[in-house]
């Protein structure tokens, strides 16, 4: 007889790999990492606890973060102790002193360029003025920053935080799900009599597609930072820019679908006790909506997939999707056009309808992406180049040396 598994233990399984569960598993067993190396160096008396608070200062959710932001955050930490063991030998702990020492510790963080991590100066200043009276606690305070920040350090280096780019590709793939659905629904509103309300709350849901957008941004930027300098990651250029630019096309495509809405709310406001459009027309439109559909789906999984074959297939459908949709879309031209040609009420409506369909489908063009990745690989390659140009001529430089050891050697074979 199969047991039931409870619904809070069927959550905490789907939640276990979500980045907040995963940074607090990681950051409580560095703490106590650096807690149990500090008490094997320095003993127990007092408790070293500066060397778990700055292990969980260092450890951060991406390797990236902890190589750029850990070593300015033990930065900030050791300046903060410095500061106040200074402090507590010369003043000691009282109103005027701890006023002092913020203010001095604000200025050094600033001095040692601790950036974003300058209040953290301060923190660390307050805590250890707090606890350490005497001179002789100095040296012991300092090494138990310097033991928390190196196992925090190596606990990201060795147990390598996860690569969240599965994540924002299902973060992306739900976006365009929504993106789909709206435009099914924009279709299945077109046949009859539909009111201003109902279309109106067709506007609100594609204007709620901006929140979807920032919140799937914020899961992109994680996975970005995720993938760089992490050496489980392969091709981690081309995933963040496939991905990148990736949701923005989609982005101009959910702009463009809250215009969309917007118009078809507009031409119900003027046709209220009317049909929206003729039913030829309107059975038409609903097809290409249909096939729009299934093209922003397409290219959500064309962007999302990391196996050559699938994404082979993905483009496949999506161009086959495209493809119906233009087709549809000409239909519909020659059917919008007859119908302005009869009855010329709200003509302009008609065509910016059809000036949003057309720059959806050329936002979603295979064609276009390919030229949009090949732009945005030779940005970044400028940019490298003029950020660290001794860099790029050292590596021309190994470049020719291969070609010329390369040459020799083939030249010797062929002798």
């Amino acid at each position: 007889m199969s047991q039931v598994v409870p619904e809070p233990m069927v959550k905490l399984v789907q939640r276990r790999n979500e980045p907040v569960v995963v940074q607090t598993v990681r950051s409580a067993t560095a703490a106590t990492l650096a807690y149990v190396a500090a008490l094997w160096l320095l003993g127990n008396q007092p408790p070293p606890l500066l060397a778990p608070l700055t292990a969980l200062l260092v450890v951060q959710v991406t390797l990236y973060a902890t190589l750029t932001s850990g070593v300015r955050r033990v930065n900030a930490v050791v300046a903060g102790v410095l500061i106040a063991v200074g402090f507590s030998a010369l003043v000691g702990l009282s109103w005027w002193s701890l006023g002092l020492l913020i203010i001095s510790a604000l200025v050094l963080g600033h001095v040692v360029r601790a950036g974003e991590f300058v209040p953290e100066v301060a923190i660390s200043a307050m805590l250890v003025l707090g606890v350490s009276h005497a001179t002789d606690l100095a040296l012991s305070r300092v090494l138990e920053t310097v033991i928390g920040a190196a196992v925090g350090l190596l606990f990201n280096t060795v147990f390598l935080p996860p690569v969240w780019v599965e994540t924002a590709g299902e973060s992306i793939e739900e976006l365009a799900a929504r993106m789909r659905t709206l435009l099914l629904d924009l279709g299945d509103e077109l046949g009859g009599h539909t009111p201003v309300e109902r279309a109106a709350a067709k506007l609100h849901e594609a204007r709620r597609l901006d929140q979807d957008i920032v919140r799937v941004d914020a899961s992109l930027a994680r996975a970005e930072e995720s993938i760089r300098l992490n050496p489980r990651v392969k091709e981690g250029l081309l995933s963040r820019i496939v991905l990148r630019t990736g949701l923005d096309t989609l982005e101009i495509c959910a702009v463009v679908l809250r215009v969309t809405a917007r118009t078809l709310t507009d031409l119900a406001k003027e046709r209220r006790e009317e049909e929206l459009l003729p039913p030829a027309v309107a059975s038409a439109l609903k097809e290409l909506f249909l096939n729009m559909a299934g093209a922003v789906e397409s290219y959500a999984v064309l962007i999302t997939t990391q196996i050559s074959t699938s994404a082979e297939e993905a483009e496949t459908f999506l161009v086959a999707e495209l493809s119906a949709a233009r087709a549809s879309r000409e239909h519909v031209a020659h059917l919008l056009l007859a119908t302005v040609q009869e009855h010329p009420r709200q003509w302009q409506l008609h065509g910016a309808l059809l000036a949003e369909i057309d720059r959806v489908l050329d936002e979603l063009d295979v064609e276009k992406r390919s030229m949009r990745l090949a732009e945005e690989l030779d940005r970044y390659s400028r940019q490298r180049r003029e950020r660290y140009p001794r860099l790029d001529r050292w590596q021309r430089r190994a470049r020719r040396l291969g070609r010329r050891v390369a040459g020799a050697w083939w030249g010797r074979e062929a002798a």
